[in-house]
């Protein structure tokens, strides 16, 4: 579990790494072969299992080799990584989470079984926001025919588009987006408005590759206009600051917007009023105190809204009494 500099996300997340499209312009596999040691080695080692055969590995523990962490031990190889499905423990507050940032959980070579693993364990943690990219949307569609494609609000299904060719997953029951990135031509992909997606993200391709694509404000500028026409939040990456300097355009949708709050932070932030129950944050509202005896230092016991704290105020002053919110445990 990683914090991001992806700017888009909090969070990047890989209990798959990996992947077999041949993207001229992929920097995850040069990050896996940067970092992956001697995978020959590495593969010959009794700690990687699975289907070497057909290059589907799986590692229980994390891979050391001397003093190192191998965090890609086997290269950009297909590998499950069983010891990652536990590390959302460490958050503890709601997170916008990028799921396999290094590789395509929905390549055609991805058995079903490491998928449900992974959607498992994203509904065991639900206080977070999930992101799915590929390159192989139909197989989204293909989960979803089946009844195995969750309709969890907190899961977004994206599809990333390149072309103006290329097909992307839209399913009104699901939360669907784009990621146009790196963004290599003009698009024409939003022909029929009855398929929509709910959000659409923008980059530039980065790197100094032979053949890097240097975009068009152009293509860009119409994307953004039939996205206001049509109200879906556009975000625009960083790489496109130098062309769109503070103007650039970065929305998100109010669903990602609205983290969820782990219970022991909200226990923090958010407080109860006294007499209706209603949730606020605590700076907002008026804090009840009062002293055991005199000389006692206050204490804090409730707090109030102030649409409550102004019918107590009123009742205080005409000597009334007032109903309280019930709560056994106040």
């Amino acid at each position: 579990m990683n914090k991001t500099k992806i700017d888009w996300a909090d969070y990047t997340w890989n209990p798959v790494t990996g992947c077999y499209h041949d993207c001229p312009y992929c920097y995850a596999r040069k990050i896996a072969t940067r970092f992956a040691g001697d995978v020959r080695m590495n593969m010959a080692d009794s700690r990687c299992v699975g289907d070497k055969e057909n290059g589907l590995l799986e590692l229980v523990q994390p891979f050391e080799s001397g003093q190192t962490h191998l965090a890609f031990p086997f290269g950009f190889l297909p590998t499950l990584h069983h010891y990652r499905l536990n590390v959302l423990d460490e958050l503890k507050n709601g997170q916008n989470i990028f799921v396999c940032s290094m590789a395509d959980l929905f390549g055609e070579w991805v058995p079903d079984r490491w998928i449900e693993l992974v959607f498992a364990t994203c509904k065991e943690h639900s206080l977070h926001n999930y992101l799915f990219l590929t390159k192989n949307p139909k197989r989204y569609a293909q989960l979803a025919a089946a009844g195995r494609l969750p309709r969890q609000s907190n899961m977004w299904y994206g599809s990333t588009v390149t072309g103006p060719e290329q097909g992307y997953f839209y399913d009104a029951d699901y939360n669907t987006f784009l990621s146009i990135e790196p963004i290599l031509g003009e698009q024409r992909f939003i022909q029929n408005t009855a398929a929509l997606p709910k959000w659409v993200i923008i980059g530039a391709e980065t790197g100094n590759r032979s053949g890097k694509v240097i975009p068009r404000k152009e293509w860009i500028d119409d994307i953004l206009s039939y996205c206001k026409d049509l109200d879906i939040p556009v975000f625009l990456k960083n790489s496109l600051k130098e062309m769109y300097g503070e103007n650039l355009i970065q929305e998100w949708p109010k669903e990602l917007m609205e983290r969820k709050m782990g219970l022991a932070k909200k226990g923090k932030l958010i407080g109860r009023c006294f007499l209706c129950g209603k949730e606020q944050m605590k700076n907002q509202m008026q804090n009840l105190r009062s002293r055991k005896g005199r000389g006692t230092p206050t204490e804090n016991f409730g707090y109030l809204c102030d649409g409550c704290y102004q019918i107590m105020k009123n009742a205080i002053e005409n000597n009334k009494k007032i109903g309280v919110y019930d709560d056994e445990n106040r």
